[in-house]
């Protein structure tokens, strides 16, 4: 499992994670799929999906990247929309496996982290 050097573990001021430590000992990794966000999603989620996708913007930027050691529960808030499968065929249950940003969806769905003065976690 490659850990990605330098992404911040978690929501700065939260227990929203962001990576995990080390890979799953038995079996698979956690199968990666799209997660429905609802529109009543508490205000600490949303906060949660936008430094999750503003860490991934500024670490990964247009370039495809490898899962690694990013958290899955988190990447499935934003997976089949902002983070896309970067291979065919994709494996979801694989720490291997390519994704890449639609940063043109980033930036309708998450317009406040491309302002100069936003920071993670509304600090």
């Amino acid at each position: 499992m490659e850990k990605h050097r330098g992404f911040p573990s978690r929501l700065p001021s939260t227990d929203f994670q962001f990576t995990i430590r080390r890979p799953v000992k038995k079996g698979l990794p956690p199968k990666l799929h799209a997660r429905e966000r609802y529109a009543d999603r508490r205000p600490a989620d949303r906060r949660a999906d936008e430094g999750f996708m503003w860490a991934l913007m500024t670490h990964f930027g247009a370039e495809p990247f490898v899962r690694g050691n990013l958290d899955a529960g988190r990447l499935n808030w934003v997976f089949g929309r902002e983070v896309l499968p970067a291979e065919d065929p994709f494996d979801p249950e694989s720490y291997d496996a390519l994704l890449r940003l639609d940063l043109d969806l980033i930036q309708r769905n998450f317009p406040d982290i491309f302002r100069p003065d936003w920071a993670p976690g509304g600090q």
